[in-house]
């Protein structure tokens, strides 16, 4: 299988993918509209996950990037958004140059279903409930046992919450993937 792979960052144009089932994937239409998460709700999120110049940050559905950017210019961590719309993927490289960050975030345009998330120790959501669901097996295989996840005003279902917090009544979530079993 051939790869393709251009990594925003450091200057270089953002595409991300396989060829075949990845990139069918991408011609696909966002599973949600862009509404950006509110600072101050950014700020809680990254609080609530107690995240470190040591994590690796990944917002997945990452829109204008600001939490990736908030988390590297707070902790100095690296950071990657994965968006699947090639407007928002433009923008948030754009908003992470502005922002001086780019030695250590990128931006991917990718299919958060598909996206190797791996190398995340803390991984941010604003999805809806039915897509945190849907994202929740992925999470669990993917992800190393204490990677915090972190989710915007959308739970997991009967999955419950390490913490919660509120934030102008909004809800945060956190939990911390489990030991694997067996």
């Amino acid at each position: 299988m051939q790869r393709r792979q251009f990594i925003t960052g450091l200057g270089a144009l953002g595409l991300y993918g396989l060829a075949g089932a990845q990139d069918s994937a991408l011609d696909r239409r966002p599973d949600v509209i862009f509404v950006p998460t509110p600072n101050n709700v950014v700020n809680m999120m990254l609080k609530l996950a107690g995240v470190t110049k040591k994590d690796t940050v990944y917002d997945l559905g990452c829109g204008d990037g600001r939490i990736v950017i908030t988390a590297a210019q707070k902790f100095g961590g690296s950071e990657v958004g994965i968006d699947i719309d090639p407007e928002r993927v433009k923008e948030a490289t754009e908003n992470v140059r502005k922002a001086g960050v780019a030695n250590r975030v990128k931006i991917v345009r990718g299919d958060l279903f598909q996206a190797d998330i791996s190398p995340a120790t803390v991984v941010t959501l604003y999805l809806l409930t039915d897509l945190n669901l849907k994202l929740r097996p992925k999470l669990m295989k993917d992800l190393k046992p204490g990677t915090r996840v972190v989710s915007h005003a959308f739970s997991m279902g009967d999955w419950q919450p390490e913490r919660t917090a509120e934030v102008n009544g909004t809800q945060v979530y956190l939990w911390r993937i489990p030991a694997k079993k067996g």
